[in-house]
């Protein structure tokens, strides 16, 4: 892909190495809360190639995992409706519910179907007004612009047949009840790039003074992560703590305005609970009163169901960053990504499918360090 291999060139990354290495002189202990960097952080092996001490911690940056048990237990009450055409991306049909997941339910008639944006679900609203079409409403401020837009639209073309089970979080919040934990260990963060580029980053200056804890907007590609690591741990040896931008190719302090107005004509800003951590104040959007009529949970009601997570599952530790899969029991023997127990094990974004996906753990492990594949560079 054009654009691409320029940010996975070996030699700068043996560069980047080589200066984290020079300027590092005590451990420290960063966070990425962004799935898919922790996926290019386990897959190319870039936490073993850090100087020893310095860690990553892989935090709750992964959408589907975060999404509370009695969302999906929700979604499966919805989509058993015979009435109902479920809607919602792919890689939310295999997460676990309680007791069975939205793929076996589709696989035993209901109406469950995987689109590519929420106006799909919209048009398909429009297609069937004799039945009910729900969108599963996920993930951190990077996909409420589209999720707002579709219930914009359906509002203004009176389709009422149109509703959205809502499980937005965002990040800055969860931040915060990371470093105001008695556990925390996190001393900077790498935040999610995509994130900021709908954002911005104007959240997280009071999150960095306040903490002390530098913060590095950063990209998804292994020079970007590289850059951002050792942006993050030239403030720490420097004693600074602010924020700053490696993402300059995508993210702008302000962010993008007109996604913003988008999401607050919308949603407002509310409690949310987060699967495997409890819940956050102020850090998931609701819809607001004028659309109450697309929420899901009103429509159908289902604000009350009970949920039980599988006992052998540490996914809200793992999530919280204060264990990793390989501290789990089941990781690779009771779950895989073909059986998971948990949705951190399901999401190509979680950290359990990751470590899996890379062989971390495991009696057969992958090949790690393909950023420097050919480049004369071995795990130390």
């Amino acid at each position: 892909m054009k654009y691409v291999d320029e940010y996975r060139d070996a030699a700068k990354a043996k560069a980047l190495i080589r200066e984290i290495r020079r300027i590092t002189t005590r451990p420290w202990t960063m966070m990425e809360v962004c799935g898919g960097q922790t996926h290019t952080i386990v897959k190319q092996g870039l936490d073993e190639l850090l100087p020893d001490g310095v860690r990553m911690i892989h935090g709750p940056g992964c959408p589907v995992c975060v999404t509370p048990l009695e969302q999906v237990d929700k979604a499966l009450a919805i989509a058993a409706d015979p009435n109902v055409i479920f809607t919602s991306y792919g890689d939310m049909l295999r997460v676990p519910g309680s007791t069975t997941d939205l793929l076996a339910l589709k696989a035993r008639g209901a109406d469950v179907r995987i689109v590519y944006s929420p106006l799909d679900a919209v048009r398909i609203a429009r297609q069937h007004p004799d039945r009910q079409v729900v969108f599963f409403a996920i993930g951190f401020e990077t996909t409420a612009p589209a999720n707002a837009m579709a219930v914009w639209q359906a509002a203004e073309q009176g389709i009422d047949n149109f509703s959205v089970l809502v499980s937005h979080v965002l990040v800055p919040p969860a931040m915060e009840a990371i470093l105001s934990s008695p556990s925390n260990q996190v001393q900077s963060f790498l935040a999610a790039g995509h994130v900021c580029a709908v954002m911005g980053w104007t959240e997280y200056e009071p999150i960095a003074a306040k903490y002390r804890v530098p913060i590095v907007v950063t990209g998804f590609e292994p020079l970007d992560l590289l850059e951002g690591m050792l942006m993050a741990i030239r403030q720490l040896e420097e004693g600074r703590a602010e924020v700053e931008n490696q993402y300059v190719r995508a993210v702008r302090r302000e962010g993008n305005r007109a996604a913003q107005e988008t999401v607050f004509r919308v949603f407002e800003i509310g409690d949310r609970t987060w699967r495997g951590i409890g819940q956050i104040p102020a850090s998931g959007y609701h819809l607001k009163e004028r659309f109450a009529r697309f929420d899901a949970e009103r429509r159908f009601h289902v604000g009350d169901i009970a949920t039980r997570e599988h006992p052998a599952c540490i996914a809200g530790q793992i999530l919280q960053g204060t264990k990793t899969p390989l501290d789990c029991t089941a990781y690779g023997v009771l779950c895989s990504p073909r059986r998971p127990l948990g949705a951190s094990m399901v999401s190509s974004e979680g950290t359990c499918a990751a470590f899996h996906a890379a062989g971390r753990g495991l009696r057969t492990p992958a090949r790690p360090l393909a950023v420097l594949a050919g480049a004369g560079e071995e795990p130390r």
